[in-house]
């Protein structure tokens, strides 16, 4: 059967560095699309991405956008960093072509069931959470979004009994408004302030996120955090049924903490499903990820049986509180993915009663700090900052209440590890966890994660 695409002017625009755009551009060339490939940044930048392309009829246009790529297209697919009142995708919704992104693609043409998680925080870990608690009962299951990679290629593996995972962003969200979609399962994991320098207001923030349950019906979940403070109003965004999540118990069904047990209450029944302490996971957080990831793998018929061996198994993704090694009695976790105060505040919090040398600071998002520096103070035995943030940081934390800990800041991340090194106790932790995103000294946040690595490894 002839492609919905054949012969049609495809846009890549925005490869990225994530696999997504690489993947989109290979689906497209699939379907018989003329494809065009346009970045800002440059062959050397993109490498890695380009070696994925290699041999396949491509026009690269990069270092810069053509406006012809857009007024002729008829189809541009936007990387979701592209910001949606972009002037070369209003030239292409002038000239009358669709704009989408690789996700909402996918959405739209994917047979198989799908679960969106979406949240400020633990987005990818509550991805692959679930991805690997649904696969434990047998089903097949497929994860992607913006955890990386993309599964427009396997659009023709996949069948209505099969499980799509997608990890959903807040610049991914409102293009799935636009088509209509909500996920069989839609996930909150949480909400705080975040990518207010693309959104401007909590509001406009909330609403991006709001797509992952407008248009969900009566046979749809939505899984929600029971701490959201406009919980009715998430609430009232869907027409299925809502499993609420959260470490204290609750009478509502979903999933809850008692103890050191995990429960979910779901279908009439009650359920003991995993011990905290048997995960390789550290921090409340991640018990609240956990929870949410077992509500939406029973919303898809995952058998609870099967997920204490999965949660057992499951090691923590990189650069979410990745522990890097052991010197000297002293633990280097890479935390590298905080990018927000809230991030940074829940890893804090992952390590009860040990001395914590924290490496923060980055990209100036027009976040504020106070909640983070009195978490750092009662937390926290010395801070080094580094980043375009450092002397912000440095001010909230000497403004918090009782802060009395060593602060110093380094020009780069091999010397705050080389500092890090210097003032930790054994017995200590030295954490990434920068609170802020990578912009100012790196691509992103995977490969500032990296470079903490190879200096921590470096010791």
């Amino acid at each position: 059967m002839r492609s919905r695409y054949a012969g049609k002017r495809v846009t890549v625009m925005g490869l990225g560095l994530f696999g997504g755009g690489a993947g989109a551009a290979r689906f497209f060339v699939k379907e018989g699309a003329r494809v065009t490939v346009t970045d800002t940044k440059t062959a050397k930048e993109l490498e890695p991405s380009l070696e994925a392309l290699a041999g396949l009829p491509v026009e690269l246009h990069l270092g810069g956008h053509e406006e012809g790529d857009f007024r002729e297209a008829d189809l541009v697919v936007a990387n979701p960093a592209v910001k949606l009142d972009s002037p070369y995708l209003e030239q292409a919704r002038d000239a009358g072509a669709e704009v989408k992104t690789e996700v909402s693609v996918f959405a739209e043409l994917c047979p198989a069931r799908i679960v969106g998680v979406t949240g400020s925080n633990g987005k990818s870990t509550t991805t692959a959470l679930a991805g690997a608690l649904i696969k434990s009962s047998g089903i097949r299951t497929w994860v992607g979004g913006n955890i990386g990679g993309s599964l427009l290629e396997h659009l023709d593996e996949m069948g209505p009994d099969d499980v799509a995972v997608l990890e959903l962003s807040s610049f991914q969200l409102p293009y799935l408004g636009e088509i209509g979609k909500s996920p069989h399962v839609g996930v909150l994991t949480n909400l705080s302030p975040n990518h207010l320098d693309r959104h401007g207001t909590m509001e406009a923030y909330a609403e991006a996120k709001s797509h992952i349950f407008r248009r969900q019906g009566a046979g749809d979940f939505a899984v929600l955090n029971r701490v959201l403070e406009e919980w009715d109003w998430w609430k009232g965004l869907t027409k299925g049924e809502v499993l609420g999540f959260g470490l204290e118990p609750d009478l509502g069904d979903g999933g809850y903490v008692e103890g050191e047990e995990l429960w979910l209450r779901v279908g009439g029944g009650v359920k003991s499903f995993a011990r905290a302490g048997e995960m390789k996971l550290v921090g409340e957080h991640n018990m609240e990820n956990a929870l949410a990831a077992a509500c939406a793998a029973w919303a898809v018929g995952a058998d609870p049986g099967g997920f204490a061996d999965a949660l057992r198994e499951f090691e923590p993704l990189e650069h979410r509180l990745e522990l890097v090694r052991s010197l000297d009695g002293v633990d280097y976790y890479n935390d590298s993915i905080a990018t927000t105060p809230e991030s940074a505040i829940a890893a804090l919090r992952s390590f009860p009663g040990r001395r914590v040398v924290l490496i923060a600071g980055g990209y100036d998002k027009g976040l504020e700090f106070s909640a983070l520096a009195e978490e750092i103070a009662e937390r926290a035995s010395a801070v080094i900052t580094l980043g375009a943030t450092a002397e912000k940081l440095e001010r909230a934390i000497a403004a918090a209440p009782g802060a009395s800990l060593e602060v110093w800041r380094e020009g780069d991340l091999q010397s705050a590890v080389c500092a890090a090194r210097e003032v930790a106790r054994e017995g200590s932790v030295v954490l990434l966890s920068p609170a802020c995103a990578s912009y100012d000294m790196f691509q992103n946040f995977a490969e500032r994660g990296r470079m903490f690595r190879e200096a921590v490894l470096g010791l």
